[in-house]
């Protein structure tokens, strides 16, 4: 029997190259997005074509307690259990900080960090049931080393990540581990219109001299993921070509 994951926010970007990576590796997938209904077909169309593994795509706003249990209510009638999380899904508004509104400041919290919250404390419970489990938060680095104060609010979310992750891991120790990863700069839809002075300066402060692509974020959740990271709890990951 095949190892389940679920991957929020996954239409495109990373989401989508972990998902894809994942079902190469054996899991059977849980596409979740609360947006673009076409993408997640296509996706999943793409995962069962390409490894023949099961996929479900499943529309919810992970950022809201009746539609994290409607999504856990379908992931039940569809698998015996869920191995794997991967709280992926965020969203980011780059914006002068006089022209931010408090509106948009909440909702950034609330759909980076709400969500990798629900998630984790519905699945994660689950888990501990049948001790065993894996769940993987996407920071950031500008949680950590890397901070924009066009992105305060972005930042400030990536911090409260890492924190969910130490107090998860906590909490459902021994049984399941929590850890995260915070990748630098990445080749994705959201970076795709930054300035070009801007992608300029940047690239010149990362070792490798260039942006991360998605499938190597990838790499990295497969192999937490995997039974290889067996001692590997409560931890945070940078993976930034070195910042």
């Amino acid at each position: 029997m095949n190892k389940v994951a679920i991957i929020t926010g996954s239409r495109r970007g990373i989401g989508k190259a972990i998902a894809m990576e994942l079902a190469e590796n054996g899991y059977d997938i849980v596409i979740n997005d609360r947006e673009g209904k076409e993408e997640v077909d296509t996706t999943v169309k793409e995962i069962k074509e390409r490894y023949g593994n099961k996929v479900v795509g499943i529309m919810a706003d992970v950022s809201k307690e009746e539609e994290v249990n409607l999504l856990i209510d379908q992931v039940q009638k569809e698998f015996p259990q869920v191995d794997v999380l991967v709280n992926n899904a965020a969203i980011v508004y780059d914006m002068e900080l006089e022209d931010r509104e408090t509106e948009t400041f909440n909702e950034t919290i609330r759909n980076n960090v709400t969500s990798t919250y629900l998630m984790s404390k519905y699945i994660g419970r689950m888990m501990y049931q049948k001790k065993r489990g894996k769940i993987i938060n996407i920071s950031s680095t500008n949680g950590i080393n890397a901070f924009f104060p066009t992105s305060i609010d972005y930042d400030a979310s990536k911090a409260a990540v890492i924190s969910l992750t130490h107090n998860f891991a906590l909490e459902y120790a021994p049984y399941v581990l929590v850890n995260a990863i915070a990748p630098g700069w990445v080749n994705t839809d959201m970076n795709k219109d930054l300035p070009e002075d801007l992608v300029k300066e940047e690239t010149s402060k990362i070792y490798l001299e260039r942006f991360a692509e998605p499938e190597e974020i990838a790499h990295l959740v497969t192999f937490l993921a995997s039974d290889k990271s067996s001692y590997i709890n409560g931890e945070i990951i940078k993976i930034d070509g070195g910042y």
